[in-house]
């Protein structure tokens, strides 16, 4: 059952930074065409999408640890077979969620590098 509840975290995890970058891409069509205009090469395109993807990881990993590294104590009770502050499990979760996030993150990259630029400059 928590198995389940777990796979069930990790999809709408997944499926929550899919939509926010996805829609962070959205917003950002214009520039990307106008860099892509202007000689940015797919690479460059991916690169600025997954900084932002890497930024937003990195910011939600600190804060995570930060909350569980508080509430460790108040919930040792319902932990059976870890200590509190098991910095493999941190560091397993943090690179399940590094991964997933990494993942969730290609189609809106993609999206992003393949812009076409006429189309979004005859737009304007």
């Amino acid at each position: 059952m928590i198995g389940l509840f777990a796979v069930l975290a990790l999809t709408l995890a997944i499926v929550g930074v899919f939509g926010v970058l996805a829609y962070s891409v959205q917003q950002r069509v214009r520039e990307f065409g106008v860099r892509i205009a202007l000689g940015a090469t797919t690479g460059n395109v991916l690169r600025l999408v997954f900084a932002g993807t890497v930024r937003m990881l990195a910011s939600g990993i600190v804060l995570g640890f930060v909350c569980a590294a508080l509430l460790a104590r108040p919930i040792t009770s319902f932990l059976f077979g870890v200590t509190p502050l098991d910095t493999m499990t941190f560091a397993g979760v943090a690179t399940l969620i590094a991964i997933t996030a990494v993942c969730a993150t290609l189609i809106p990259a993609w999206r992003a590098a393949c812009v076409d630029p006429i189309v979004v400059l005859r737009d304007d």
